[in-house]
């Protein structure tokens, strides 16, 4: 009798069972499924995940790997370059087919163009799917056919296109292959921090995998939703999804959050979480259509900003030690928890680019390492937003004032009394300047590390200096 050779399904972002076209593509085929998830950390021009990331990884392939064997089937890990990695497994296991889920940076891109290709010189099919997107970059164009770099006419546009394909059931059974090939332990790869262990806060703030993603976005929808316009911006309140690690990952689809969202009565609340999720899409269709954000300045005339020299300011704001306990607070929770409020992110990389006029690459870095939703595309575009470098930025001229933005957000001091105890004690008219209070402050607290309105005051003037070169 002769034996079905197997399709390989490679996984990349997009850890998850349901909704996940490239998994029930090789399961229509009506081979046997080999599900394979490659920490390709040596192919140049790929940015490997961050210490939060890792730790992330991998709780979420071993979920994965435990669904997968509820369903008579496993995940294979191999370690390497992708290209040679997946020739050895087709090799190795004689299978006709590869699919995957694309991807949108352009050296995830140039792989992928690669690895089909040989594939194809090989007589093997290999097929991409949509997966990770609303809305592929080449289906939103302007009038004229070209990209779109402002947010609001895009996403206007995505509006304007038939809504999202219904998301696709999780398989009940996958075939297994004759024989399986060789996988990594989990283990061996020590995507774990071990000495010291800093991950307790990780631990306590979240459950990675598919499974978490679903009930976190089950209780967003039905507890949250409602009054996301209103709190979305004061991190004191649990007013957001924090969804953003599971579509990082990959454990939720966008269609899935999507029509979770669109099912219930249409309201303020929802079009503006709609629009949240349509950022996403802005920043992957930027980084598709305009190489990489991560290094490169979308506006190339900031490419002669004057920043600053790194010194130990910067150290003290990775710290949360910067005197301004809103700009600490943040810093502080993300230390803790790999994870930021949305409003805070924004001040503390205004506090980095502008205050500190230090390059907003700088802090990308820090956000690339340190968050457990570090996204190729999110991350470099949201940073270069702040700092005026990139698409549809905010003026370089608008630099938020650390004191009125936590008196304006967080204006009895919930959140930085809870982040920043040694001002707990001061009350809400002082707990965001407490240098006007000092003896109520534990004295280990900083004094403010720059001035606010001189630090403005050399922005703006460095920001003009940029725009008098020829």
């Amino acid at each position: 009798m002769s034996v079905l050779s197997p399709s390989i399904v490679w996984l990349r972002h997009d850890l998850r069972l349901a909704d996940n076209p490239a998994l029930v593509a090789a399961i229509q085929s009506g081979q046997p499924v080999i599900p394979v998830y490659i920490l390709d950390d040596a192919t140049p021009g790929l940015r490997g995940p961050g210490a939060a990331s890792r730790w992330w990884l991998h709780h979420s392939l071993a979920a994965l790997d435990a669904e997968l064997r509820r369903r008579g089937s496993r995940l294979v890990l191999r370690r390497g370059p992708a290209e040679s990695v997946l020739a050895d497994l087709v090799a190795g296991t004689g299978a006709s087919a590869v699919h995957w889920n694309r991807l949108y940076e352009i050296a995830a891109r140039e792989r992928d163009a690669r690895i089909k290709q040989a594939l194809a010189e090989r007589g093997i099919a290999a097929t991409s799917h949509k997966a990770n997107l609303l809305f592929e970059p080449w289906e939103v164009k302007t009038g004229a056919g070209d990209p779109f770099k402002v947010f609001t006419p895009f996403w206007r546009a995505c509006r304007q296109l038939p809504p999202p394909e219904r998301p696709l059931p999780a398989p009940d059974r996958l075939a297994a292959p004759a024989a399986w090939p060789a996988s990594d332990a989990l283990e061996a790869w020590r995507l774990l921090p071990r000495t010291p262990d800093w991950a307790g806060g990780l631990r306590d703030s979240w459950h990675p995998g598919e499974a978490s993603a679903h009930r976190r976005l089950e209780d967003f929808v039905d507890d949250t939703l409602a009054r996301y316009r209103d709190e979305r911006d004061l991190p004191a309140r649990a007013g957001t999804s924090r969804l953003s690690p599971h579509l990082a990952f990959g454990e939720l689809s966008p269609r899935q959050v999507w029509h979770a969202a669109t099912a219930r009565e249409p309201s303020a609340a929802t079009e503006k979480f709609l629009a949240e999720v349509g950022w996403r899409e802005f920043c992957n269709n930027l980084i598709f259509h305009f190489g990489n954000l991560a290094e490169n300045n979308f506006r190339a005339d900031f490419d002669a900003f004057p920043w600053a020299a790194e010194d130990a300011k910067v150290e003290a704001w990775r710290r949360g030690r910067t005197g301004y306990p809103i700009v600490d607070a943040g810093m502080r929770e993300l230390w803790t928890t790999g994870w930021m409020h949305n409003r805070v992110r924004m001040i503390v990389a205004s506090f980095l680019a502008k205050d500190l006029m230090v390059d907003w690459r700088v802090g990308e870095r820090w956000f690339w390492d340190t968050l457990v939703d570090a996204d190729p595309a999110n991350n470099p575009a949201g940073w270069q937003w702040v700092a005026g470098s990139g698409a549809d930025a905010q003026p370089y001229f608008r630099i938020f004032n650390p004191v009125l933005q936590g008196e304006k957000f967080d204006p009895d001091g919930a959140y930085v009394r809870h982040w920043v105890p040694e001002v707990a004690r001061l009350p809400a008219q002082a707990v965001h300047k407490p240098w006007t209070a000092r003896s109520q402050v534990d004295p280990a607290y900083p004094l403010p590390i720059v001035d606010h309105a001189q630090a403005r005051d050399r922005a703006l003037a460095a920001f003009r200096s940029l725009k008098q070169e020829p």
